[in-house]
């Protein structure tokens, strides 16, 4: 049987009209299914010592299934989103060991290409192409067991991975939070470190005088730290606007992740960028084949472009770029709302919301059946300010 990745996630959230406790990280929350619930969940060459790649080393990123030869060549990737590992007081931030460690079998058996992501992202900049099933992984926050647990276990299977630090509870030596020592061994071993605010703040429930503080704050502590400002960001939370993405551009990162789903192209905004996150719930090995498997739905013109909503509901829609992808039953999945209406323009595809959205983050998912029995995918999430 096919199952359809729906998508509607419910995310409501109380999110604070100014700074939020540090990591007050809200529940992700389940949702409603059609036939398969899923959740909504992050340069070129510094990971290469923890692969200590040479002209044959690169060979040994990919493992290949089925007959021999090259693999075929993509123009997409999938980003893989973690927070914790083995924490099981915190499900819904967490994976637990045993799910971690089938993913990473499932990584070096499968049909994958596992790249480090400064190298995605710069692939996807470029419009190079990439390895079909090409998997990056990213984990979020600087948790202890990022260190304890999942280090060890990518470091002996080969995967790279990138780790987006928030850079005060590292400074504020919090219980449960890795140290600058940690971080820098790890740095050293060839692990990437992307930047993730100083306090993890909501962004845009935040005036942009503070959000630029923060930025400012964490980008100096980490240079102070590991010599230079990372190129790679990640907005907690997920949650960004137009405004914030031109702070964060100007802070000198050069890409930036959401925590919305979807496979990222050359059709990807690069200040935000799709992942696909992966906690207890949702970490088993369907969903996950399901995920690293995904395509991309080829866009332009996405609207409303700015990911904090200025009009609620929004009149959400994008034009696909190549016609001659098929796009078998597609179907489009809200936050709270379930399957919503859906108009085809020629290549416009316009979806109407049967309401307006509550106040916190809101998700709108569109899958299609490709080839192979791979869903095709754009997801995006949207900020929904307080009346």
């Amino acid at each position: 049987m096919i199952h359809r990745p729906c998508g509607a996630i419910t995310a409501k959230g109380n999110v604070p009209a100014t700074l939020s406790p540090v990591w007050s990280h809200e529940l992700l929350q389940k949702a409603k299914p059609v036939e398969l619930e899923t959740v909504q969940i992050g340069m070129a060459g510094r990971i290469a010592r923890l692969l200590k790649v040479t002209a044959l080393g690169m060979l040994a990123l990919t493992t290949w299934l089925g007959s021999p030869g090259l693999v075929q060549a993509a123009d997409s990737a999938v980003i893989l989103q973690y927070h914790r590992f083995g924490e099981t007081s915190f499900p819904s931030t967490n994976i637990r060991l045993e799910q971690f460690e089938t993913h990473i079998q499932e990584l070096t058996s499968g049909p994958y290409t596992v790249l480090p992501v400064p190298e995605i992202v710069a692939a996807i900049r470029e419009g190079r192409p990439l390895p079909d099933r090409t998997i990056g992984i990213t984990i979020d926050d600087g948790y202890l067991s990022v260190y304890a647990e999942a280090f060890p276990r990518l470091r002996e299977a080969g995967l790279p991975f990138t780790v987006f630090v928030s850079t005060d509870p590292v400074d504020r030596k919090f219980s449960g939070f890795m140290t600058w020592d940690h971080i820098r061994e790890m740095r050293d071993a060839g692990v990437t470190i992307g930047a993730h605010t100083s306090t993890h703040l909501h962004m845009p429930a935040n005036l942009l005088a503070r959000n630029r503080a923060d930025l400012t704050k964490s980008n100096a502590r980490l240079k102070e730290e590991l010599g230079d400002v990372p190129a790679l960001f990640a907005y907690p939370f997920g949650e960004a606007s137009t405004e914030i993405q031109g702070l964060v551009r100007a802070a000198g990162h050069v890409a930036a992740f959401g925590q919305h789903s979807g496979p990222l192209d050359t059709s990807s905004d690069l200040f935000y960028l799709p992942r696909f996150a992966l906690n207890e719930a949702f970490g088993n090995m369907d969903r996950f084949r399901l995920v690293a498997n995904a395509l991309p739905i080829p866009h332009t013109d996405v609207s409303p472009k700015n990911p904090m909503l200025t009009t609620n509901p929004p009149l959400f829609g994008f034009t696909r770029t190549d016609p001659e992808i098929r796009l078998n039953g597609l179907a489009c999945y809200a936050a709270d709302q379930g399957k919503v209406k859906i108009e085809q323009l020629g290549p416009r595809i316009e979806v109407r919301m049967s309401g307006p959205f509550s106040a916190g983050r809101a998700r709108i998912n569109c899958t299609a059946l490709g080839p192979d029995n791979r869903w095709r995918w754009l997801g995006t999430l949207y900020y929904v300010p307080k009346s």
